[in-house]
């Protein structure tokens, strides 16, 4: 297990960390609690200490589990992150809120499911076009003067709006969507956090199990799964992304690894990446992820992707579909 450093925190964090939205079930086909525990508690034996939730990952129910299995581990063998700034009606219908005042009730609810004192590190999930970015910042701020968080950390923000952030308080991590298949990130992120000393945890690392090489085309997604919304698994689109998976298998099998955890290491030697999350909610599915080889690609692996990518995906698909309504 390779371990590093995140800004604002005091204990190194492995580079591969848990992330826990399937274990949440919704837009997953459900989770099994029982086994979502094991699963964070495999991760932990096995040398994952990041874990990373949030509320809307099964409107609570993720915080929820991932408590249970703290009380069994151990506080102090994890650094906790989680996120705020979503909120929901009966319908699970979702929509961005970042006021002090939402961000007031998240964080003691927070608390409460998880069943601690602090969490290591406090992520506002979306960035809110009605509420200034200062204010949201400064909420944090309060939270951190009251000792219930730590570091402070925002999700899927821009470099404008994160320097509208640091203006008022620092900003120690982002979290934004990154993997071989959503790229957009490059341009100009992560240059910006590697300037500014930001640490860099990325999600969807898989990109939605894509790049586990499991999937064919005829593959049926249940209803209410994220995939079928997700327009890289639709028609032409999924076909030209499987037949990318297919190219990357032969360099994956050379490094005598699965395609998933070749996806991985690709996503953790990438400049500025300090920790990229792996969604599990199963023992066997984090195990996979804890025994990613530390041995670098090649330059001459890194110029094969590359040109797998620009063959078969000429036009790359984003993540954009999953942000949520302002």
């Amino acid at each position: 297990m390779e371990y590093t450093s995140l800004p604002g925190l005091n204990k190194r964090v492995s580079r591969i960390g848990l992330g826990t939205w399937v274990i949440g079930g919704w837009m997953w086909g459900g989770s099994e609690e029982k086994e979502a525990i094991a699963a964070i508690e495999a991760a932990v034996d096995a040398g994952i200490s990041f874990l990373d939730t949030a509320p809307v990952y099964g409107f609570g129910r993720a915080e929820e589990i991932v408590g249970k299995a703290l009380r069994r581990i151990g506080r102090d063998r994890v650094v906790l992150a989680t996120k705020a700034g979503l909120e929901w009606n009966d319908q699970e219908e979702i929509r961005r809120n970042s006021s002090p005042e939402r961000l007031r009730k998240e964080i003691d609810g927070s608390l409460r499911r998880l069943g601690v004192d602090s969490i290591d590190l406090y992520q506002i999930h979306w960035p809110d076009a009605r509420v200034p970015i200062e204010a949201t910042a400064q909420a944090l701020l309060s939270f951190q003067a009251e000792g219930k968080i730590r570091a402070l950390g925002v999700s899927n923000y821009s470099p404008s709006q994160m320097e509208a952030w640091r203006k008022v308080a620092p900003l120690h991590t982002d979290q934004p969507p990154y993997n071989l298949f959503e790229r957009g990130i490059e341009r100009d992120l992560l240059p910006y956090c590697r300037a500014n000393g930001i640490g860099v945890v990325t999600y969807g690392v898989l990109c939605r199990g894509l790049l586990t090489g499991k999937f064919s085309a005829d593959h049926s997604f249940a209803e209410g799964d994220l995939r079928r919304i997700d327009p890289k698994f639709q028609g032409d689109a999924f076909r030209r992304y499987l037949a990318a998976v297919d190219d990357f298998r032969p360099l994956a099998q050379a490094h005598g690894c699965t395609l998933a955890q070749f996806a991985a290491r690709w996503a953790l030697q990438q400049p500025g990446i300090s920790v990229v999350l792996w969604g599990a909610r199963r023992p066997t599915q984090i195990l996979e992820g804890a025994k990613i080889s530390p041995s670098p690609l090649s330059d001459r692996d890194l110029g094969e992707i590359d040109r797998i990518l620009k063959r078969r995906i000429p036009e790359p698909i984003g993540p954009e579909f999953m942000a949520p309504a302002l």
